[in-house]
């Protein structure tokens, strides 16, 4: 049986997981898996409901269904199918930790997308996108060219069917424009614990400032730089007898995992919007293992 996911956003008041769960289950739906919260501070309740239906149900009159139940309480949802793989382009730069370990989890199956193609800057990594057969596109991008690049760039968008950008370490800013055309849209791994150090050569900083723990932060891109909505953050302690390149290297190794949970909750849909916030709801231990394969 396949998996289906129901997430749901809307004001908060009496009556809201009654009305889903009766509704699932007069329509033939087992409930496997349920998370819900109710923000004090914006008045606002998620939800994300896992079910199967019966077999021979109809979806899509399911959706037609739930019309009626989510219209009373003003809810924003959505019923997605939990065998689909999520189309997402990445982008990069010089940097290819994270490139490297997302082409990984996703050649062994722990990161269960489709790589629809990877856009750079640069050619560095030319080769090692082609020889995973994932198309490789070069957008150069300079002070003279940024809107005709950025054109080319939605372009790949459009055509690849892209559902999710990743930033992998892409190091030019994005524009207004495209941020707010995908906004919710675009991950981007920022090499520094927000909202601490930013700028550039945060490890130096970090390092002169004789910090104890270093970290990565995950987070939906927007028109402010660096300020968008949180997903993941990690950090790693570290001692006065490293050095800056041990501060790198470490830092990488967190970068590279939290931008890969973030985008695994991403196309799970455990992220919720909530402002300038996120809800995530985690991967419950019994859900891990269906999730992991898609």
């Amino acid at each position: 049986m396949t998996h289906h996911v129901l997430t749901v956003a809307c004001p908060s008041r009496r009556g809201i997981v009654a009305a889903i769960s009766t509704c699932l289950a007069e329509r033939g739906c087992n409930i496997t898996d349920s998370a819900q919260y109710d923000d004090p501070l914006t008045g606002r309740f998620f939800m994300r409901t896992t079910f199967v239906a019966e077999t021979g149900s109809d979806i899509a009159a399911l959706r037609q269904d739930f019309v009626a139940v989510a219209a009373p309480f003003g809810m924003d949802w959505a019923i997605h199918d939990g065998s689909h793989r999520m189309r997402v382009l990445l982008m990069v730069s010089n940097f290819g930790h994270c490139l490297n370990d997302l082409l990984y989890r996703w050649r062994i199956g722990a990161l269960p997308i489709d790589i629809v193609g990877v856009v750079s800057n640069h050619l560095t990594y030319q080769k090692v996108v082609v020889n995973h057969d994932i198309p490789f596109h070069l957008i150069k991008v300079t002070r003279d060219n940024k809107p005709q690049a950025e054109a080319q760039l939605m372009a790949v968008v459009e055509e690849t069917g892209a559902e999710l950008v990743v930033l992998a370490r892409y190091m030019q800013v994005l524009s207004d424009a495209i941020c707010q055309r995908m906004s919710g849209r675009i991950i981007n791994i920022h090499h520094s614990f927000l909202p601490s150090f930013k700028g550039a050569n945060p490890y130096k900083q970090a390092y002169e400032r004789g910090v104890k723990l270093i970290g990565a932060t995950a987070h939906y891109v927007t028109a402010d730089l660096d300020e968008g909505p949180i997903i993941e953050q990690d950090t790693v302690r570290v001692t006065h007898a490293q050095s800056p390149e041990d501060y790198v290297s470490l830092g990488r190794d967190v970068e590279a995992q939290v931008l890969a949970r973030a985008i695994h909750a991403h196309i799970h849909h455990r992220v919720f919007l909530n402002g300038n916030r996120t809800v995530v709801f985690p991967a419950s231990p019994g859900s891990y293992a269906s999730e992991r394969m898609g």
